[in-house]
């Protein structure tokens, strides 16, 4: 065999040798790949499961707070509107009172100046 065979047949097995080490190297990062990713799986799984068993009584707590909640702002309403009618009232007997009050003084300052104004 000539010298360039021997080169050639080298060049050709050292390319394969090559070849056979770089596709270990992708097969064990496929391989790591694959274990990552059913890791990955198995936590996302693990955190579903505790979200639903979590988010449940969560929710149930939140809709019971907000009903009472709800019923405190309705009772609130009540009070608030009966304060209002009270204050009303007061208000319409205060203005009759005073009425009244500033009624009166003026006729009793119109006698006053009916008297003075005859002498």
């Amino acid at each position: 065999m000539d010298y360039s065979q021997i080169a050639l047949n080298q060049g050709l097995t050292f390319l394969a040798w090559i070849t056979g080490v770089v596709l270990v190297i992708v097969a064990g990062f496929l391989i790591k790949l694959l274990i990552d990713l059913s890791k990955l799986s198995k936590n996302l799984n693990e955190t579903s499961i505790m979200l639903n068993t979590e988010l449940k009584p969560t929710l149930q707590e939140l809709g019971e707070t907000l009903h009472t909640i709800n019923d405190l702002v309705k009772s609130t309403d009540k009070g608030v509107d009966n304060i209002k009618v009270i204050i009303e009232r007061v208000i319409g007997k205060t203005k009759h009172i005073s009425e009244s009050i500033i009624g009166g003084f003026l006729k009793g300052f119109i006698s006053m100046m009916g008297l003075f104004s005859k002498k």
